[in-house]
């Protein structure tokens, strides 16, 4: 029999270590992939899991107002993956009200280079630099707006919007390099 997220909330609640280790180990390893694509070092992602699940077992009460909680999870985890990298200095550049040109439609040598295997692309994204592949992690893996990445990271839209270009513009350049495009 599955125990849903309420009952083990609910159990929680009650001081029963078994609404604890249900809910860690439903989530743990989803909330630890979301943190990893951010973070990247397995030793600091751990850490950053392992702060995030004591603070929301630390507050229980707080559990009951919660009506997704592996979202809610999710954000903090993420949050906190962000706030790891700014204490290691990671610089976003702000470009102010600087615009690019709107999106194109992709050609399809675009689309071809798309088509290429996953592990390319994602090595692609862990060489980005750190701005960058933040952004993206979190619009392609989280499935954040531009807007909601913007509020999180403190950036204008534009800037968000400028760095996923750029960034985007990066991976295909390193997929061409790889004898995707010719």
């Amino acid at each position: 029999m599955t125990t849903t997220d309420q009952e083990l909330i609910d159990m929680c609640l009650k001081g029963k270590d078994m609404g604890y280790t249900g809910l860690y180990n439903k989530y743990a390893k989803g909330i630890y992939n979301s943190i990893s694509r951010i973070v990247s070092h397995t030793a600091e992602a751990e850490d950053i899991l392992q702060e995030t699940f004591c603070l929301i077992f630390t507050d229980v009460a707080k559990l009951k107002e919660i009506s997704s909680f592996e979202g809610w999870v999710k954000r903090i985890a993420i949050n906190r993956s962000i706030s790891h990298l700014r204490r290691k200095k990671l610089n976003f550049a702000d470009l102010g009200d600087k615009e690019i040109a709107d999106d194109e439609p992709p050609t399809a040598d675009d689309e071809e280079i798309f088509d290429c295997r996953v592990e390319d692309v994602r090595k692609s994204i862990e060489a980005l630099p750190p701005g960058y592949k933040m952004i993206m992690t979190l619009y392609l893996f989280e499935k954040m707006s531009q807007k909601e990445i913007g509020d999180i990271l403190g950036l204008s839209h534009s800037t968000v919007r400028t760095q996923y270009h750029r960034a985007k513009n990066k991976i295909l350049l390193s997929l061409k390099d790889k004898s995707y495009y010719e």
